[in-house]
């Protein structure tokens, strides 16, 4: 006759080496963020720590409301970086179209305050 083994007690996800790493990781991402939009970087710096913010944020809060464990049969993971992935596509090719209409001489060359010519 089979016995039952008990079902081994999990951590929570916030308290777990995981959970520490993906929070680190969270942290590192808005620092980046936060930095090249007070250095005024270019807008793809800006979007693509926006995205990793983003991702790794619902990555978060999946884990915590266990929702990989609720629902088998979906893959929850995959399912939050496609939509991510669908609204940052959207939002991009709306920029992009406004970029176009508005300046269709090409692309933004940044200059500095000094090259400016005084007269």
């Amino acid at each position: 006759m089979q016995t039952l083994k008990p079902k081994p007690k999990s951590r929570p996800f916030c308290l777990s080496v995981k959970g520490h790493v993906k929070l680190l990781r969270l942290a590192l991402a808005v620092t980046s963020t936060t930095f090249f939009i007070l250095a005024q970087a270019p807008e793809p710096y800006i979007v693509v720590t926006g995205f990793e913010v983003t991702s790794t944020f619902f990555f978060i809060v999946l884990y915590i409301l266990r929702l990989d464990r609720l629902i088998r049969c979906l893959f929850w993971p995959l399912l939050v970086f496609g939509l991510a992935a669908s609204v940052f596509s959207i939002a991009d090719g709306a920029l992009i179209y406004r970029k176009l209409l508005f300046n269709p001489s090409g692309p933004y060359q940044k200059t500095d305050a000094h090259d400016k010519l005084v007269l």
